[in-house]
């Protein structure tokens, strides 16, 4: 039996924004590999084995997905979002360029998801509509140092930014202090998207003034996006539009 390796998004939440491609995959998987609550998405059928691993294993899981591909499995890895924004992707090939030689005659995919950066613009309007950046706020496989350095400079060349991982049990005031850098640097009353659990049932958007959000406003299944100084606010009996105009005045 010849294996592959296919690394999937499964998109932000709801099943119906995982793509076709991606489950066509699944369905010819005989193993899926990923974090417990993503691997939770998928039903167990008859010759799928499920593999549930905890978070901040990603190299061992991925050297575990390209073990089953050349022993012949069908394997799918999968993330939410898209697997190559800040997920698998990455590190998967980490382990493909460390690991043997072999491993780089697999067939190997990247299936992409719709990023939560985006499902969550699209739900708010479109306040990615001109210059962005997205930066990942966990200092897990970075130094505190680098991100602060990233904001300021995302701040000062007034792109829209949209914060992944932008709080956790064991980190809870990280935030606290880029939202003072962000103050600190942009002196302005720019809106501030707070995007939580975006496509499910426990879907919530918040929009503030920059001088008003605060960290207790976000957790880990939150996205921040926080407008340019061209990003507007468009007030609406049935809610907000939030969209940054395509070009500079």
């Amino acid at each position: 039996m010849t294996g592959w390796l296919a690394i999937a998004g499964l998109g932000p939440g709801n099943d119906a924004l995982v793509t076709p491609e991606v489950t066509a995959a699944l369905a010819e998987a005989t193993d899926v590999i990923g974090y417990i609550p993503y691997v939770a998405r998928i039903a167990p059928r008859e010759g799928l084995t499920l593999h549930p691993t905890d978070n901040r294993v990603e190299l061992d899981r991925a050297t575990h997905a390209l073990q089953l591909a050349a022993k012949g499995h069908r394997v799918v890895v999968v993330s939410s979002g898209d697997p190559g924004v800040f997920a698998m992707a990455a590190a998967v090939f980490e382990a493909l360029e460390a690991g043997p030689l072999e491993w780089r005659d697999l067939y190997i995919r990247v299936l992409p998801g719709i990023t939560a950066m985006l499902a969550a613009s699209a739900r708010a309007g479109a306040p990615l509509g001109h210059d962005f950046c997205a930066i990942n706020l966990s200092d897990n496989l970075k130094p505190w140092a680098a991100i602060e350095r990233r904001v300021r400079l995302a701040a000062e060349a007034d792109f829209a930014i949209a914060f992944y991982n932008p709080r956790s049990k064991a980190r809870p005031d990280a935030l606290i202090r880029i939202f003072e850098l962000l103050r600190e640097t942009c002196q302005d009353d720019r809106p501030v998207l707070f995007a939580r659990a975006v496509t499910t049932p426990e879907e919530t958007l918040r929009i503030v003034p920059l001088t008003e959000a605060r960290a207790d406003m976000a957790d880990m299944r939150t996205m921040i996006i926080i407008g340019s100084s061209l990003t507007r606010v468009i007030e609406r009996p049935v809610g907000p539009i939030l969209y940054t105009p395509r070009s500079a005045p």
